[in-house]
């Protein structure tokens, strides 16, 4: 971009660019300009939300409204429900008055439930796990002794990175059925990844934080409307009221100091179309990757950390039936190749379209998918079809109406021990330069309650060298 076109181009200069509209991004900007900070947020996508978006399908029901994947959230996630807060979307989801877990054995075909009751930790789930009947007696009482070792474990010890979760769970007793009945159960859904596959420290906190710090911490909350209508929708809102700038389509071609002072951050919005916007606090909130090849000499001691953080798939598979085939919102599956199914009819607006009446939606969210998530559609419908009518017999006379997958093989980084040490705090050794991402230091695994966290944090990162006061309220939250 020459400088006779830079100039051109160039707006009034903003006091802070984040680069990234997903969660994390979205969080920061509209935490600096909560600050007073002039803000101008820019986007590669022609919309906001990253990878928790919602985009039409033409289905024989009618046109539909897909999320990419499902997504959920817990009690404990108090960043998130803060951001949901902030773009006034809490009327767009829903939370259970109680956690409550339909668990379906293919094998067997026996129905099993986690729920709590209204007592105290651990003493919530103890005679959920009592009546388990997933797992032995034996291998109940075991768990019991495993999740009391899990509570005392130090959050805080850094040797806890560099252990997988499965060989601790082995060295307590638990078998691999319990292992697959119960641990993984919960822990694929939310580190997407095996116990084997997983840092204790980050099973570690799952656990302790959901399962072991207040009674209803796990209840499960998901979204009664399309992703993009909280997301991008109300969340562009937000940032409109908000006066933040928002420059979608936008692809950052370069970050480099300015020659002032500050940072120069070249945007290309299209053909012939080019901005160098100047900051005093840039926020880098993209992938691992993509900030690895934005940032400038200096800014981590050893940027190839970030080329080290692995990735995760997960894979989701979407089928309409002629007809209603389960009555739960949501269930997970035992001795199948299926995760986790939730009904999406209503959300999708297939509900109350002429003659689909009595249709319905299912979407499968398949984590740690890596066996699946290139097989071509044939072979998924061929392998996941026949499952979910050992799980449902009411699909076994259904005519399927529609079946398509949606994958993300870069879902989320990869919780693998070691991790840890590759993930970066936010403040970065270059003043005024800061990173977000739930793949940064937040101590969670890459959910949407990290992405949130590692934008608070990016942002008083930034407001303190700025010399601003941070807001109350949602910096608490993280």
């Amino acid at each position: 971009m020459s400088e006779r076109t830079a100039r051109r181009a160039a707006p009034e200069p903003a006091a802070a660019v984040v680069v990234g509209g997903g969660l994390a991004g979205t969080t920061a900007a509209l935490t600096l300009a909560d600050a007073g900070v002039r803000v101008t947020l820019v986007e590669g996508r022609p919309r906001l939300g990253g990878l928790a978006f919602s985009f039409q399908r033409d289905t024989p029901a009618g046109e539909l409204t897909v999320d990419n994947g499902q997504h959920v959230f817990l009690r404990c996630c108090t960043a998130y429900q803060w951001f949901l807060d902030r773009i006034a979307a809490q009327d767009l989801v829903t939370l259970q008055d109680r956690l409550d877990v339909p668990v379906l054995d293919a094998r067997r075909a026996r129905l099993g439930r986690l729920r709590r009751a209204s007592l105290p930790v651990p003493l919530h789930l103890a005679a959920s796990l009592a009546g388990y009947p997933h797992l032995s007696l034996t291998e109940r009482a075991k768990v019991g002794r495993a999740a009391m070792a899990l509570r005392g474990l130090d959050l805080d010890d850094p040797t806890l990175d560099d252990t997988d979760f499965g060989s601790w769970l082995r060295d307590r007793g638990q078998s691999p059925r319990t292992v697959q009945a119960l641990w993984d159960l919960v822990g694929v859904a939310t580190l997407n990844a095996t116990a084997e596959q997983s840092s204790l420290a980050l099973a570690a906190m799952v656990f302790k934080t959901g399962l072991l710090s207040h009674p209803g911490a796990a209840d499960i909350g998901w979204a009664n409307a399309p992703l993009g209508d909280l997301h991008h929708g109300r969340a562009r809102a937000a940032l409109d009221a908000a006066g933040v700038r928002t420059v979608l389509r936008g692809r950052v071609s370069a970050l480099r100091p300015g020659p002032d002072g500050g940072w120069q951050v070249d945007v290309a919005t299209g053909p012939g179309r080019d901005e160098r916007l100047t900051a005093g606090s840039v926020v880098l909130a993209v992938p691992q990757r993509e900030a690895h090849g934005l940032l400038p000499d200096g800014a981590l001691r050893d940027p190839d950390a970030l080329l080290r953080i692995g990735t995760a798939p997960i894979l989701n598979i979407h089928v309409v039936y002629d007809r209603t085939v389960t009555r739960q919102p949501f269930f997970a599956a035992l001795d199948s190749p299926v995760q986790w199914v939730f009904d999406r009819s209503g959300t999708s607006g297939m509900t109350g379209s002429p003659g689909t009446e009595h249709w319905q939606y299912l979407a499968l969210s398949q984590s740690a998918a890596h066996d699946d998530i290139d097989r071509p559609v044939s072979e998924l419908r061929d392998r996941y079809l026949p499952a979910l009518e050992r799980l449902l017999p009411a699909a076994r006379g259904a005519t399927v109406r529609d079946f398509f997958v949606t994958r993300e093989r870069t879902a989320t980084f990869a919780p693998t021990p070691g991790v840890g040490r590759l993930r970066p705090q936010a403040r970065t050794q270059a003043p005024g330069l800061y990173l977000a991402g739930a793949w940064t230091a937040t101590g969670w695994p890459a959910t949407m309650e990290g992405a949130v966290r590692s934008g608070l944090r990016a942002a008083r990162e930034a407001l303190t060298e700025l010399g601003r006061p941070a807001p109350d309220g949602e910096l608490t939250a993280a």
